[in-house]
């Protein structure tokens, strides 16, 4: 197992340390601030990079910290600070610098009204809503996103590749979420978008189970579920941006972004759909730490 190193940032007086939080967490604010007035901020070499409360978003920003440790950067971790609420305003700040972030959730938080969804169009706007204190890095081909899913057998059975493919199909039981039914990306948007006619059952949280079993044919997954895997499951490709696009991004501070853009991109550019629910897997199914997964990752990759 690589040992990663975890610096906090030096105080004066009696002022308290920051605390570098891992996933397993901690009962202490993630975004404290130190009080002392006489108190030095983190060194500028230093780059602190942080997560979210997410197993697979704590994974990227691991892959991200090792990745910018063996280029020489000091890395502080600020890992399971919750979801945009709590750590964007420390972005803002510039108390953390480099974040793994999703397009299209992201351009929604600073843009409630786009219309936006396809992944060019998402990128190109979220550039522009960004604050001048943030900026985006290049995008990675990951998502984490809405997604519709078939069996592996089902895909070949009927040669499927992208959701328009079932058009040509009868008869399909689209399964998901009771919510979906009233969703732009629901039964009315696969007929107004790409002329497919479903049923749709509610089958919230056994909707995997009912896909595999033959109940539904179609089925709302989460495009980086480890399911994806493990079941044997096909994710269409959505040509024409049913779904909002949210690709993996980084998300790091402006006068950050220039110093670590050519380490971290390569990372963007490596980690594909199928690599990040790989990434999942090895988490949640083989109980394996972020810091382990992102070694070993990095090394596959040619990367660091």
């Amino acid at each position: 197992m690589r040992t990663t190193r975890r610096t906090t940032a030096l105080v004066a007086g009696a002022a308290a340390a920051l605390l570098t939080l891992t996933a397993c967490g901690g009962d202490a604010d993630p975004l404290a601030q130190d009080a002392g007035d006489d108190g030095e901020e983190t060194s500028s070499d230093t780059i602190v990079v942080g997560s979210q409360a997410y197993y697979s978003n704590e994974i990227v920003a691991e892959i991200y910290a090792q990745a910018l440790e063996a280029d020489g950067f000091t890395v502080e971790r600020n890992y399971s600070i919750g979801q945009r609420d709590a750590y964007m305003p420390a972005l803002e700040a510039g108390e953390v610098q480099v974040f793994p972030e999703y397009t299209g959730n992201l351009l929604q938080y600073y843009d409630p009204e786009t219309t936006a969804t396809t992944a060019d169009d998402v990128y190109a706007e979220l550039s522009d809503a960004l604050p001048d204190t943030l900026a985006v890095l290049d995008q990675s081909p990951a998502t984490d996103q809405d997604s519709y899913n078939v069996t592996a057998e089902f895909a070949e059975s009927n040669g499927l590749t992208t959701i328009g493919d079932l058009a040509d199909l009868d008869g399909l039981t689209l399964g998901g979420p009771a919510e979906l039914e009233e969703r732009p990306y629901g039964p009315e948007g696969l007929a107004d978008v790409y002329g497919v006619d479903v049923a749709f059952e509610a089958t919230g949280d056994t909707t995997v189970q009912d896909l595999v079993a033959g109940t539904v044919d179609v089925a709302n997954v989460f495009s980086a579920d480890p399911r994806i895997q493990t079941e044997d499951l096909v994710t269409l490709e959505d040509p024409e941006g049913l779904f909002l696009a949210s690709n993996v991004v980084p998300l790091v501070s402006s006068d950050v972004a220039d110093q670590v853009a050519d380490v971290i991109n390569p990372v963007s550019a490596a980690l594909t759909p199928e690599g990040l629910v790989d990434l999942n897997v090895q988490s949640t199914e083989e109980q394996r730490s972020s810091e382990d997964i992102a070694a070993d990752w990095l090394s596959e990759n040619g990367i660091g």
